[in-house]
């Protein structure tokens, strides 16, 4: 595997971030100390162009090889999740309920390593834009990035993510064009009723009886509503009421997640839960909410951006690992705001066996980082090369 012999050098560097980085997991916009340690990687590195304080805690440092040509983004998320770590590592989360378990850690490293390669050989034209995320995983920083004007303010024309993926073949690189990951709402529903006592139901009205009808209609909008062809989740994923055998409680509640592509899914979705919610309350002689979020949008692929891509990915791990037709995934990212913003592309890296995303026994394989730094600096060398 051709990995860049001077990123391979930095296999060991490159672990120490990372499990430095593992060790000191920071939720949503509060990755001040994720940041502060990327700031002095990059200061070490020589770039001295570092804007800090976007989105909160994230920062765009840009690398200027002193040629003209354009800029191009290169995005990694510093966040890590609300989950208690069971590794048992020796570089295991040192914050109690906190834990990088989807890799981010990793991504972060990546984009270091690929950034001090770059500052050292500068072997392409024009900037690249090292783009340090926070609230990936909640809050949606790639957006409040975008909002924040970073693609104008940095003039950036194309913008490029990894992602880790454990359980596939190490090094394997997959992506598509179009629809790479779904958007995902969430909805509440909240229930009244009148509570009595379990003995004398008569007395009462029972919220439990329409919120499993109302959780039964949101599953019969799959089975009865959208053409099958079009990809559609609806996963009811809590119901909570009541608080004894013998009380029939006042409310209940009803909360869930919907996977989409297409906009007009999401709308046909949303107007049938009220629908649901609206007659279910009617039918029962209970008040009935329904409060439906739109979250992260589809994160969509441009296909010439993939196409580049999967090219500067070959000559890293080879023509027979890189798969540019992959199939879509129900999974969620917010670098879809970014990708709203300006073409690009987002891949996927296997890194072999190991724990799944968001288990907590999940670790980064750091053997990957190399390939994915690599395959960072090949992007920005394929793409702005240097004129001969």
């Amino acid at each position: 595997m051709p990995v860049i012999n001077s990123i391979a050098a930095m296999a060991d560097d490159m672990t120490a971030w990372r499990r430095h980085l593992h060790q000191h997991p920071e939720l949503a916009f509060d990755c001040h100390e994720t940041a502060a340690f990327v700031v002095d990687r990059l200061k070490e590195f020589g770039i001295s162009e570092i804007h800090e304080g976007i989105a909160t805690s994230g920062l765009v440092a840009i690398i200027d090889s002193g040629r003209p040509g354009p800029t191009i983004g290169l995005r990694a998320d510093m966040d890590a999740l609300p989950i208690a770590e069971i590794t048992g590592a020796e570089h295991a989360s040192t914050v109690p309920g906190k834990m990088h378990a989807c890799g981010h850690d990793g991504h972060t490293t990546m984009l270091l390593g690929a950034a001090k390669y770059l500052a050292e050989t500068k072997n392409f034209s024009g900037r690249v834009a090292l783009i340090f995320q926070p609230a990936e995983e909640d809050g949606g920083g790639g957006d409040i990035m975008v909002q924040e004007g970073i693609m104008d303010r940095f003039e950036i024309e194309r913008v490029f993510g990894i992602h880790n993926v454990p359980g596939e073949p190490f090094g394997q690189i997959f992506t598509r064009p179009g629809p790479l990951l779904a958007a995902v709402d969430t909805m509440h529903v909240h229930i009244t009723g009148k509570g009595g006592h379990g003995a004398y139901p008569q007395d009462t009205i029972d919220p439990i009886p329409p919120a499993l009808a109302i959780a039964q209609g949101f599953s019969n909008i799959v089975a009865r509503n959208h053409t099958p062809s079009e990809a559609l989740v609806i996963s009811v994923t809590q119901i909570h009421a009541g608080t004894a055998s013998n009380i029939i409680p006042e409310t209940a509640y009803i909360n869930g997640t919907v996977r989409t592509f297409e906009p007009s899914v999401q709308d046909m979705v949303e107007r049938r839960m009220h629908e649901i919610v609206s007659g279910t309350a009617a039918a029962y002689g209970v008040e009935a909410k329904l409060i439906y979020e739109r979250g992260y949008p589809a994160t969509v692929n441009d296909a010439e951006q993939v196409a580049f891509a999967a090219g500067a990915a070959r000559q890293v791990v080879g023509e027979g690992q890189v798969i540019e037709d992959a199939g879509a995934e129900m999974g969620a990212e917010d670098f879809a705001y970014m990708l709203q913003a300006r073409p690009g592309a987002y891949l996927f890296v296997g890194t072999g066996e190991g724990a799944g995303l968001h288990h907590p026994a999940y670790d980064f394989n750091d053997e990957i980082s190399p390939v994915g730094a690599s395959l960072f600096a090949r992007i920005v060398e394929t793409a702005q090369p240097v004129a001969r």
